[in-house]
């Protein structure tokens, strides 16, 4: 597993928590440094802490000659955000040999969900691993 990751660091997403197949990513967002058009912190930062925290729990699973890649990708926002630390945490819903999915809750420090995220990985073998 490569961490951080440039993405990570541009971001200051930081781990606190992994354990075999899931993970637990943070971020301290903020509308001014993250912000929209409507002042509130931009969806896509929520998304990519979501995929951090799925990437980082498919991570795990790898084994020697694997990759990965994520095939599907889909996020439901329930309430904004302009300042809050923000937790995802992600774990696998179905594992396969090729194909795993993930459900990734994103939560205020309040405790109250901001997103959740269902995504499809897809391992690769071998020769598809290859420079990925």
């Amino acid at each position: 597993m490569k961490y951080p990751t440039a993405i990570s660091s541009t971001l200051a997403i930081g781990i606190t928590a992994i354990d075999h197949g899931t993970a637990t990513v943070e971020i301290a967002a903020d509308a001014l440094v993250h912000g929209n058009q409507q002042g509130t912190v931009h969806g896509g930062l929520i998304c990519e802490l979501a995929d951090a925290a799925i990437g980082t729990a498919h991570s795990t699973l790898m084994k020697e000659g694997q990759s990965f890649t994520t095939i599907e990708l889909k996020i439901n926002f329930y309430r904004p955000v302009w300042k809050s630390r923000l937790r995802a945490i992600a774990h696998p819903l179905q594992s396969g040999k090729t194909i795993t999915h993930y459900s990734c809750e994103v939560k205020n420090e309040e405790d109250k969900v901001v997103a959740m995220v269902t995504s499809t990985v897809m391992t690769l073998h071998e020769a598809k691993a290859a420079g990925r």
